[in-house]
């Protein structure tokens, strides 16, 4: 019999499974406080359950999660953790530690379909989506292994799906894991420390205005059609026009929430001054703040990183436009766990060319 995977379960699905087992609905707000909040993955030491209950949970589910294939430890403390999927494919999830927070780098696809030129993920092609076990099995993984590392638990304050995979062509795992997240009776967090961080899939970007608390990152790295289709292909299906009208309504004006523009700053290509004076047109209207990130090369890169100088001219621009604008520092570089350097290890690769095919009619 192969067991289900308790990781996969909201609590209404768990209420319905122990309902028709003949136990009280509550017993799953219980098992899911265990199983998230607690990090427990033997069903024998739930001690507020009936002995009978967590028979029957050990009989029938497992709490599994993406299994531990590396684990390199950078320079500034950053860790990169390689987890294997069993299923011949193999995942990143990055810890980065700061003073005062604990940022967790989740992957939502094993490879990625997008295709984006500054990437290193592309390179190595698409084979499947993750499924809710193996998207929230990062985190919970990571809080345990960072216990055993003698790291506070509590040090993880922060999730971005900004590991390996286009967190919306994945959405409603995606969706599903983010709940978790923000869920009092999983881990807590808050949806301004929760964020999906996403290219632009239009359609689905408005469904998730309606389905998800949580944070949103939008990765723009140009300001006109032609320059984005170049280094983000998907942008031919969803050009900026539909997308800053997507953005502009994203968040209910009375919340004063703010969509984060992730910019990629590339050597020549988009780092003028007329760029930011497009950009600033851009976003003018949108809530919004800036995020400038300096390229990770990687091998076989064609693009190169702006000098420091020009992005903090870029920002000062930005910034004299009342637009909030911050430099992201790069992380764990020397273990290839910075920004665009994710790769894992892919099986049975999938072209990209035939995946955008299915992007397009998504």
């Amino acid at each position: 019999m192969i067991k289900g995977n308790i990781l996969n379960f909201e609590v209404s699905d768990l209420e319905s499974v122990i309902e028709k087992y003949g136990e009280k609905s509550y017993r799953a707000k219980q098992i899911f406080k265990w199983v998230h909040q607690l990090g427990y993955t033997d069903f024998s030491n739930m001690s507020n359950l009936s002995l009978s209950l967590r028979d029957f949970l050990r009989q029938n589910f497992t709490v599994s999660t993406p299994m531990l294939e590396k684990e390199v430890i950078a320079a500034d403390d950053t860790i990169r953790w390689v987890l294997n999927l069993n299923c011949k494919n193999s995942i990143e999830t990055i810890f980065i530690p700061e003073n005062n927070r604990g940022t967790l780098c989740i992957s939502s696809q094993a490879g990625c379909a997008a295709n984006c030129g500054f990437c290193q993920t592309a390179v190595g092609g698409f084979n499947r989506d993750l499924d809710v076990s193996e998207i929230i099995g990062q985190l919970h993984f990571a809080r345990n292994r960072l216990q055993q590392l003698n790291v506070n638990m509590d040090k993880i304050t922060n999730v971005v799906m900004m590991g390996m995979g286009e967190p919306l062509l994945n959405f409603d795992n995606v969706v599903k894991a983010t709940g978790m997240m923000l869920d009092d009776d999983a881990y807590g967090l808050s949806k301004h420390r929760v964020t999906v961080s996403t290219v632009g899939i239009t359609p689905k970007l408005k469904e998730l205005s309606k389905k998800s608390q949580a944070s949103l990152t939008v990765s723009l790295h140009a300001t006109t059609n032609k320059l984005r289709t170049e280094i983000i292909p998907i942008n031919k299906k969803y050009p900026l026009e539909g997308l800053m009208n997507v953005c502009r309504n994203y968040f209910p004006k009375e919340s004063k929430r703010k969509i984060t523009f992730a910019y990629l700053m590339l050597d020549n290509v988009n780092d003028s001054m007329e760029d930011a004076k497009r950009l600033v047109k851009l976003i003018s209207n949108i809530p919004a703040k800036v995020n400038l990130i300096p390229f990770n090369s990687f091998e076989g890169a064609k693009y190169g990183s702006s000098p420091m100088a020009r992005i903090l001219e870029f920002r000062n621009f930005l910034v004299e436009k009342n637009i909030p604008t911050t430099i992201r520092k790069t992380r764990g570089d020397d273990v290839f766990a910075a920004c665009g350097q994710l790769v894992g290890d892919i099986a049975k690769r999938t072209k990209t060319t035939k995946l955008m095919h299915n992007i397009v009619k998504y």
